[in-house]
């Protein structure tokens, strides 16, 4: 799901999409850049990582099959996050894998 931005709305807010995928960070460009589309779409994936890496924390808690699931997940996180700063970085959009479809349902 490549989408378009316009170079102006990529170039100012590359920045602030990229902070986003940190955390609880991803407020940030949702909150901060709520007219820029490009900003809007990074913001969304990384709330939905995020929501995502809190589900899983609770996961850790079952003993054994919980714990080895959290380090699956967490290996997924830690690439999402790199490959979400760096496409933002590069003006880019794309749709992350497994969780990617659930940014469409965000309406903010």
């Amino acid at each position: 799901m490549n989408q378009t931005f316009e170079k102006n709305d990529i170039e100012e807010n590359k920045a602030i999409a990229a902070i986003g995928y940190l955390g609880i960070l991803c407020l940030v460009p949702l909150l901060l850049a709520k007219k820029s589309k490009f900003a809007q779409f990074h913001g969304k994936q990384a709330l939905v990582l995020f929501i995502a890496e809190v589900i899983v924390s609770f996961v850790n808690i079952i003993p054994v099959l919980g714990q080895i699931i959290w380090v699956i997940a967490l290996v997924y996180f830690l690439i999402m996050t790199v490959t979400g700063i760096i496409k933002a970085m590069n003006g880019e959009s794309w749709e992350m894998p497994i969780l990617g479809k659930y940014t469409s349902k965000i309406d903010l």
